[in-house]
């Protein structure tokens, strides 16, 4: 008979165990992600750190510069260059939060700790550990996202209470990113293959148009930029924030689900050759 879980552990795993499943994985995933909660119980700090990069870019290039460069034009009218970038450093937060975890802890528990040998070793399965592991990075990358979301609406930079869409819309991102994170992770060898993260993402919040228009761009490297899952998710942010809607809505969410949805079959389909028996 296995020994009862201690007090800290229960209480750790409660608000998991009272959600409506949906929320963080169905079956057998959501026990690795209650382990996650537990795992990160006394480190809490490791959590809260990914948060201050853009909100450090926000007081620094948001509020900094937003007296040089005066107003931009969004959907026909004047907004604030801090209130401009806002929403793509909101896309930013919600894309270092999924992609961090599933990236770096994903190969620690892959190749180094073996976790996920000794969690196959329980009922739980290789979609189990894709599904849940992805469900996991996508809660880092909301935890994120609404916390800067609260800070937008504190500095007064949230232009409409068509916002309150923006967090749902960063909850999309962060699916994106935690399935394309984690289908790339099972396919890196070592740690200097984490050198391709950087190379992908460092650029991709430099020219995904978050502190500027995209029409500031030649033509042919605007048609590159566009098909970026930074750009998309910058973008759908960037009008929702302003209150406006409009079809291209739509395609942004498609773009993003659908390459979510495709990172974590390819994690689903590669964990089950890396762990076979």
């Amino acid at each position: 008979m296995s020994a009862p879980a201690s007090p800290a552990t229960r209480s750790a795993a409660f608000p998991l165990r009272i959600l409506p499943t949906a929320t963080y994985g169905k079956g057998r995933a959501r026990r690795l992600v209650e382990r996650n909660v537990v795992a990160y119980r006394r480190r809490w700090w490791i959590l809260a750190s990914g948060f201050f990069e853009p909100f450090f870019y926000l007081l620094s290039i948001g509020l900094g510069l937003n007296h040089l460069v005066g107003n931009l034009q969004l959907a026909g009218r004047p907004v604030a260059y801090a209130a401009y970038v806002a929403p793509g450093l909101l896309a930013s937060s919600a894309m270092n939060g999924a992609l961090f975890d599933s990236t770096f802890n994903i190969f620690f528990k892959l190749k180094i700790s073996k976790t996920y040998d000794a969690v196959l070793a329980t009922p739980i399965g290789v979609r189990d550990i894709a599904i849940g592991e992805v469900t996991w990075a996508l809660m880092r990358g909301s935890i994120y996202s609404f916390a800067f979301l609260v800070v937008m609406a504190a500095m007064g930079l949230v232009a409409t209470w068509w916002a309150i869409l923006c967090f749902p819309a960063a909850m999309l991102i962060g699916f994106a990113f935690a399935g394309v994170g984690m289908g790339a992770t099972c396919y890196m060898r070592n740690w200097q293959d984490f050198d391709y993260v950087s190379l992908a993402s460092v650029p991709m919040f430099l020219f995904s148009a978050v502190f500027y228009p995209l029409s500031v761009y030649p033509g042919w490297l605007q048609l590159v930029v566009s098909c970026t899952p930074l750009y998309q998710g910058v973008d759908m942010l960037r009008e929702l924030d302003a209150g406006v809607l409009t079809p291209a809505l739509l395609g942004h969410a498609a773009y993003l689900f659908l390459l979510g949805l495709g990172g974590v079959t390819v994690a689903s389909r590669r964990l089950g050759i890396l762990l076979r028996p």
